[in-house]
């Protein structure tokens, strides 16, 4: 495999990345060393993006970047997706940064290390090949973090948990543990939680280029793509969610499934599922406002996975720890996303401090 290698540097690596490029050339058979670009810019953060933007879009495969200290660099380019580069300023550290992090970019510090050890650096770096395994799991994470932040796996389980914790996301979701809010305000703040939480979740959405005319001129615009969400909400709670989603995405599918709660064995009963014929091509969104024992939560995506779908989340405003705990027991693939995550179960299975019944409250009903 022939190699394109991006070199740089700031002002205090002249003499460093002269010693690089001769020794590149130097084992450019070697190593199949096709081309060196060399990359200029004013300052650290202009050589490294350059380089990053170059390896992130294959233009070239790998780079080496050399500042003051090799951190400067590092931040920089690590900034861009798909990234890998360490701080090698021994060629100890170098083999390592390949070995166990596939790193396609390493940094040098000019200020630490003689030019006279840039070859050791280099050749320990060009020679070591990945790993894998136990060590391409690990880095499977972060790019899944890269791909969408909000996959972030929090807690002492690793579960796929996220908490939002916005000012206005906190604020309104006191309004709603208020006894004393009334039922228009607590319908109305569901659906504004629900907006708020559902816009942070789908940064990520894909999207497609598109053409578009204004007044003055045509130009480039992007578009969700067209299969690509549907919610469900859980009857009959979850039905004060919706709203809140088809404001910001209004073509997005509603599939429905009813389940009730049996108080004596607090299990999920089924009585209904209607959900898209396209579901297995969709991000879906389950969607109930209070995640307590997780019964009804397990018992929905069961559903959908039965009929096919694949990319599944559940979108909760309060959580309990038992409730996501039985979740990720049952379905670990399963990200949930929640407002709060409150302390525990009363013995009839309700949210502590939590808001009492979510379906009553939204409602009007006891």
């Amino acid at each position: 495999m022939l190699l394109k290698i991006a070199v740089g540097c700031d002002h205090t690596g002249i003499e460093h990345l002269n010693e690089l490029k001769k020794y590149l050339s130097e084992v450019s058979l070697e190593y199949g060393i096709e081309e060196v670009v060399e990359l200029n810019g004013e300052d650290y953060p202009e050589v490294a993006l350059s380089a990053a933007n170059a390896v992130s879009s294959h233009t070239t495969d790998r780079a080496v970047l050399i500042c003051g200290t090799g951190i400067g660099m590092c931040i920089a380019a690590n900034k861009v997706k798909g990234i890998r580069a360490a701080v090698c300023n021994t060629p100890e550290l170098a083999a390592i940064s390949r070995k166990h992090n596939d790193s396609n970019i390493i940094a040098i510090g000019a200020r630490l290390i003689t030019p006279s050890l840039i070859p050791q650096i280099i050749e320990k770096w060009l020679s070591t090949d990945f790993e894998g395994g136990r060590h391409a799991e690990r880095l499977n994470k972060i790019s899944a973090v890269e791909e969408n932040p909000l996959s972030l796996k929090y807690g002492k389980s690793g579960e796929r948990l996220t908490i939002f914790d916005h000012p206005l996301i906190q604020h309104k979701v006191a309004m709603i543990r208020n006894k004393n809010t009334s039922v228009k305000d607590f319908r109305d703040l569901i659906q504004e939680i629900t907006s708020l939480m559902v816009y942070e979740i789908t940064r990520y959405l894909p999207t497609v280029p598109i053409k578009v005319e204004t007044p003055l001129a045509i130009t480039d615009a992007v578009a969700c793509e067209g299969r690509s969400l549907a919610i469900v909400p859980i009857i009959r709670a979850g039905i004060g969610m919706v709203e809140g989603i088809l404001q910001l995405i209004p073509n997005a599918k509603v599939g429905h499934i009813g389940l009730y709660r049996d108080t004596e064995t607090l299990n999920p009963i089924e009585y209904y599922c209607k959900l898209p014929d396209d579901v297995n091509e969709r991000e879906i969104l389950i969607l109930d406002p209070m995640l307590a024992t997780g019964g009804s939560a397990v018992a929905g995506i069961e559903l959908i996975k039965k009929h096919g779908g694949q990319k599944i989340s559940f979108v909760c405003i309060i959580a309990a720890p038992e409730g996501i705990t039985k979740v990720h027991e049952e379905h670990p693939d399963v990200h949930i996303y929640t407002a709060t995550l409150d302390s525990h179960l009363n013995d009839h299975g309700y949210i502590v401090p939590g808001l009492g019944d979510a379906g009553d409250r939204l409602f009007g009903t006891e």
